[in-house]
């Protein structure tokens, strides 16, 4: 037995709601949002979530500037482009080593289970 699928809702409603700022981290974030990207042209980039379906919100799509000598491995979400609180960290679906600065396509999505 688990969350039904209104309490799942609700859920990922309220931290759509709370949190809009996706990062990019080099190691698992934890719970504090560790290891985020820093420097050249990097910034946290705003996303706009979709309404709750199929159990999950996706966000549109959102790209990063990444720096070279960065190789990213995780994502976040946050409440603020600086400082702010800190939501989610999940993996990504593949680490990405960057040689040379460059750009990083990405569709965040929430996915509640339990």
């Amino acid at each position: 037995m688990g969350f039904t699928d209104t309490a799942k809702q609700t859920a990922l409603d309220a931290v759509a709601a709370a949190a809009a700022w996706i990062t990019l981290h080099t190691a698992d974030p934890g719970t504090t949002g560790a290891s985020e990207v820093a420097g050249g042209a990097y910034t946290r980039e705003q996303t706009t979530w979709a309404a709750f379906a199929g159990g999950s919100r996706v966000g549109s799509q959102v790209t990063f500037d990444v720096p070279a000598g960065v190789t990213i491995t995780h994502w976040g979400i946050r409440t603020a482009a600086s400082g702010g609180t800190f939501y989610y960290g999940g993996t990504l679906s593949a680490s990405e080593t960057f040689g040379a600065a460059g750009q990083y396509l990405f569709t965040p999505t929430l996915t509640a289970t339990g």
